[in-house]
C-alpha cells in the first residue's frame, strides 16, 4: 500500500524544504537508513516506529499518522502498510471496547469525612469516524482528559454533595449510573467520538472506626431482619394452622350435611314405602270389606227369600221341639196356644211386609 501522505503538502525537491522526497532519493535514503539502523536505533518504541518502513495495524485498531508533528487525515485499517521512515510517525488507536481503570480517588463527603475509591472501571469506545477529530483536539491520550481526570472531578462533586451514609450505603447503587451519565454528557458536548458504555464503582474505603460502626449497625439490622422474618414465619404458621382448622371444620360440616341428607333420604324412602304398604293394606281391607258386604247383602237377600210363613212355622216348630224345658200345670195349653197366636200374628205381619216389598220391586221393574 502506498505510504500515507499529507494531501495538503505540495511536492517539492528534497534540497529545498522538508516536503516529500523523490522516489530515487527516497530509495537511497532508505538504503542508508537500513544499513545504519543497527547502530543508530535506540531502544525506544517510538524511535523504532519512526525508522520502520513497513508497519502493521492490529485488529481492532486503526493507524494514525503524523508528519513533522502534524496529524494527518489518513486513517488506515488493520493490516500491513508503508510509511516514510523518520518523516512519518505512526500510532495504532483502539476503536473497539476498552476498559480504563481509575485508581485511588480520594474525596471528602458533605460531613467532612475523607474516603477513598480504590478502583473505578470505565468501559468506553472511540468511534472510528471521530478518530481524527478526537486526536486532533485531545491527542492520543484523550482518555486522560475525558475519563481519568473527569472521573476524579465527578466523584469529588458527588461526594461533596452527599453524606457518608448516602455515599457508602443509601445511594451507592446509583453512583454507577450517575458517573456514566456525567461522563457521557461531557463527551457528547465536547468529544462526541467517545462513547461511555458503563461505569463500575467499587465500595469506597472509609476510616476504620466508622467502618466498625457500620458493621455493628449492619449486625443489628441483620438481627432485626431475622426477628422480623421469624415473626413472619410464626404468623405464616399460625395462618396455616388456622386455614387447616377451618378446612377441617368445613370438611366435617360437609360430611355431616351429607350424612344428614343421606338419613333424610332414607327416612323419606321409608315413609314412601310405608305409605305404599298402607295404601296396599287399605286397598286389601277395602276389598275384604266389600267382599263381606257383598256376602252379607247376598245372605240378606237369600234370607228375605226364605222368610215365608211356612219356613218360619217350620223354624218355630223346630225351636219348640228342641226346647228341653218341661212345664207343669193347668195353664200349659193356654201358654202354648198363646205362643202360637203370637207367632201367627208375627208371621202374618212378615208375610205382608215381604209381599209389599216384592210388589214395589215389580212396580219398579215395570
Amino acid at each position: 500500500m502506498d505510504p500515507p501522505q499529507d494531501s495538503a503538502a505540495p511536492p517539492s525537491p528534497p534540497a529545498q524544504s522538508g516536503g516529500s522526497f523523490g522516489i530515487p532519493a527516497m530509495l537511497v535514503f532508505a538504503s542508508i537508513v537500513i544499513i545504519a539502523s543497527p547502530a543508530m536505533v535506540p531502544s525506544c518504541w517510538y524511535t523504532r516506529n519512526s525508522l520502520s518502513i513497513l508497519h502493521q495495524v492490529p485488529e481492532g485498531h486503526v493507524g494514525v499518522y503524523w508528519k513533522g508533528g502534524a496529524l494527518l487525515k489518513t486513517i488506515t485499517e488493520p493490516g500491513f502498510h508503508l510509511k516514510m521512515p523518520l518523516v512519518t510517525q505512526y500510532e495504532p488507536v483502539l476503536v473497539t471496547l476498552q476498559t480504563d481503570q481509575v485508581r485511588n480517588i480520594p474525596c471528602g463527603t458533605k460531613g467532612g469525612v475523607m474516603i477513598n475509591f480504590e478502583k473505578i472501571e470505565v468501559v468506553n469506545k472511540l468511534k472510528k469516524e471521530y478518530v481524527y477529530e478526537t486526536l486532533l483536539n485531545y491527542g492520543v491520550n484523550y482518555d486522560n482528559t475525558w475519563i481519568y481526570d473527569k472521573i476524579h472531578h465527578e466523584i469529588n462533586q458527588f461526594c461533596s454533595s452527599h453524606s457518608l451514609q448516602q455515599v457508602y450505603i443509601d445511594v451507592f447503587d446509583q453512583i454507577d449510573e450517575k458517573m456514566k451519565d456525567a461522563l457521557q454528557c461531557g463527551c457528547t458536548k465536547y468529544a462526541p467520538g467517545i462513547e461511555i458504555l458503563s461505569v463500575r464503582v467499587t465500595k469506597p474505603i472509609i476510616p476504620e472506626r466508622i467502618r466498625r460502626n457500620y458493621e455493628q449497625m449492619e449486625e443489628e439490622r441483620t438481627k432485626v431482619l431475622i426477628s422480623i422474618e421469624r415473626q413472619k414465619v410464626v404468623e405464616k404458621e399460625s395462618e396455616t394452622q388456622k386455614k387447616m382448622a377451618i378446612h377441617e371444620a368445613e370438611k366435617t360440616a360437609t360430611v355431616s350435611n351429607i350424612l344428614r341428607e343421606q338419613k333424610l333420604k332414607e327416612k323419606e324412602n321409608a315413609m314412601e314405602l310405608q305409605e305404599i304398604e298402607n295404601q296396599m293394606f287399605i286397598a286389601h281391607q277395602k276389598c275384604l270389606a266389600d267382599a263381606d258386604f257383598y256376602s252379607a247383602m247376598k245372605e240378606a237377600e237369600a234370607n228375605k227369600m226364605k222368610l215365608t210363613p211356612e219356613f218360619l212355622e217350620l223354624k218355630f216348630i223346630e225351636a219348640i221341639a228342641n226346647n228341653t224345658k218341661i212345664f207343669f200345670g193347668h195353664k200349659v195349653p193356654d201358654m202354648v196356644l198363646d205362643q202360637r197366636l203370637l207367632v201367627g200374628n208375627f208371621l202374618e205381619n212378615v208375610s205382608q211386609l215381604v209381599h209389599g216389598e216384592r210388589q214395589m220391586k215389580s212396580d219398579d221393574n215395570a
